[in-house]
């Protein structure tokens, strides 16, 4: 696109400049020159002087170069998003310190002049595991005056969620509070951030720079976009490849109280890699009888027009209700637009009232809708007020070593009553129900550094995973199969039934007849008068497991963080508590350490 005198507030000559300069900019640059420019205006509105010369010289001290990016991620959203910032840094000539909160040693943070937090939000409120331990320190009596430090923070969340973004907020607050001051407002970021974290990232790279021509050093240069360049794959959470469903098989027996899909994805020609441990995103599509009962409700038009995007794409309503939107989730934020568009005085009173919070619990658009509509507005006055489908993250059951360009995922069927209604997870009923062989379904891979095997293959591995959790623990096996890894390792699995409900069953048979698995113990909670969980078959070894510790053993834990994760981390203490003789605080500090040498994972949702 060529800019023309006409439609800008520029003359001749600075329009030819443009359009000789522009078109010849990579992504960094861009990102360089808008950052510093927003930054820039930023400062002048709120000093109200004008711009400062961009290469003024004058004897204020040169800023730093420096830059430590910390950052706290539990699915790898934080961690991606912190690499990226790094690399941009780095090709804007800074030298960037780019380091996970659990591995940075606080006694440096008094000696950091520039620091960015890039932070997710887990379950209710709670810093992401790697989070924790920096999260305590830097909120606790221990944290140091930050006077002379500058910094940012992009959080991550879901608003969903009653507590969005509450980590990356309690940073913001606490490092305000010792003194800090921030280079760039803190941005707070929904499932779908990229629009936002590229704005915080625009506005971070421009003060930085800014800074740097402000204190008489020489602006950083920028390299070529052959310098800059990744060998990712082209597909990404952005861009998501179409993987063709190869099998979907149930995987409980007959009778069973759950549905556990299997299902085998082909990667072929995706480029895509991934690693035992990491996650694969998948985009899945609205109950289309869901998306009729609300277009009956609303009695809007199926077949209406309906901008779904910034970038102006067009799509029928009935099909961007059915594959764009996320229509099965209230949230605080989503009825604080729609309640004045309902014109009901209870819907009013339900904002601001201590109800909200459990009326939002298990309902949804169409909910809200039969209870306080008709809404005001056209079906594109509601629909643009709606968040995109969000990917749903699933645990990888499958090594590429042994299964090369496929992926295979363990997705248990959600189904339950609630509110007189039927309800049914979006993705996994989309899978059991409507996925069929020869289907294809938009997927990206969400890499996971924080659940990973031993770099050494003698390190002895626990493995705690009841129901859909036996899912990356599955991909464990078939990688250390591949790779003839020699260390013992020991499985913890779980269900309701062994006859219905044991997972993969042959294969874990088969592992443990071959040695690929030393040791395996199960609880089948339904089977026996007390219900039994994997937690107690876990104390009834507490010998062994605690020996097991002694010798170096890593411990991984996958599944529902809420409960069955809360219970076994209390279980891993009280072992500790019980077979080591130490007291309880001590215990605490045992496990605690174990999570920061890499040694305790957990992979909970």
């Amino acid at each position: 696109m060529q800019l023309q005198v006409n439609n800008s507030p520029f003359n001749q000559e600075q329009v030819d400049l443009l359009n000789r300069l522009l078109p010849s900019l990579t992504d960094t640059q861009r990102i360089w020159l808008s950052g510093f420019l927003a930054a820039s205006a930023q400062n002048q509105a709120a000093s109200g002087a004008p711009a400062a010369a961009p290469l003024a010289t004058s004897a204020a001290p040169a800023a730093s170069k420096e830059v430590t990016i910390l950052f706290g991620s539990q699915s790898g959203n934080a961690h991606g998003l912190a690499k990226k910032t790094a690399k941009t840094l780095e090709a804007s000539g800074f030298q960037v310190t780019l380091s996970s909160m659990s591995d940075f040693k606080t006694n440096q943070l008094k000696k950091v002049e520039q620091l960015l937090v890039v932070v997710s939000t887990h379950g209710e409120g709670e810093p992401p595991d790697n989070a924790i331990s920096f999260h305590e320190f830097l909120l606790g009596k221990r944290a140091p005056k930050l006077d002379g430090l500058r910094y940012s923070v992009l959080s991550l969340g879901d608003s969903s969620y009653e507590l969005f973004c509450k980590t990356g907020q309690d940073f913001d607050k606490r490092l305000e509070e010792l003194g800090a001051v921030r280079l760039f407002d803190r941005v707070d970021c929904d499932v779908d951030f990229d629009e936002p974290a590229a704005q915080w990232l625009q506005g971070v790279v421009g003060s930085l720079n800014q800074a740097q021509a402000g204190s008489g050093a020489v602006a950083p240069t920028v390299p070529t976009a052959a310098a800059a360049a990744t060998t990712e794959s082209a597909y990404s959470r952005t861009n998501p490849f179409q993987a063709e469903v190869l099998a979907n098989l149930n995987l409980n027996g007959r009778g069973s109280n759950k549905e556990t899909r299997h299902l085998e994805l082909s990667l072929e020609g995706s480029g895509l890699n991934y690693q035992p441990g990491d996650a694969l995103g998948v985009y899945p599509q609205n109950d289309p009888a869901l998306v009729d009962e609300l277009l009956a409700a609303t009695q809007w038009n199926p077949e209406e027009q309906v901008t779904i995007n910034k970038q102006g794409e067009v799509r029928q309503l009935r099909e961007a209700l059915i594959e764009y939107f996320d229509i099965t989730v209230l949230s605080k934020s989503l009825l604080e637009k729609l309640t004045p568009l309902a014109a009901n005085k209870e819907a009013l009173e339900l904002l601001a009232s201590d109800r909200l919070k459990p009326y939002i619990q298990g309902r949804d658009l169409l909910d809200f809708i039969r209870e306080y509509g008709p809404l005001q507005g056209s079906a594109q006055d509601i629909v643009s007020l709606l968040r995109k489908m969000p990917a749903r993250l699933y645990s990888i059951a499958s090594s590429l070593a042994a299964n090369p360009e496929e992926v295979h995922l363990t997705i248990g069927a959600v189904r339950y009553e609630a509110h007189g209604r039927e309800r049914k997870g979006v993705c996994s009923v989309y899978t059991a129900e409507r996925l069929q062989p020869g289907d294809k379904i938009p997927v990206y891979v969400q890499q996971n550094t924080n659940f990973k095997l031993p770099e050494n293959p003698e390190t002895p591995v626990i493995m705690v995973g009841p129901g859909t959790g036996i899912a990356p623990f599955r991909s464990f096996m078939q990688e250390r199969e591949e790779t003839g890894a020699s260390g013992p390792s020991w499985l913890f699995f779980g269900d309701q039934h062994f006859v219905t409900d044991f997972l993969y069953q042959t294969e874990w048979q088969r592992w443990i007849k071959d040695g690929v698995l030393t040791r395996m113990d199960v609880a089948f909670s339904r089977d026996t008068e007390d219900k039994v969980y994997v937690q107690h078959r876990m104390l009834q070894q507490s010998k062994e497991l605690y020996a097991w510790l002694e010798q170096g053993a890593a411990v991984y834990i996958c599944g529902d963080e809420k409960q069955m994760a809360r219970d076994v981390h209390r279980t891993l203490v009280d072992i500790v508590e019980q077979e080591g003789g130490v007291s309880r605080e001590q215990a605490e500090e045992y496990v605690a350490a174990m999570q920061k040498n890499k040694r305790y994972q957990r992979d909970v949702y």
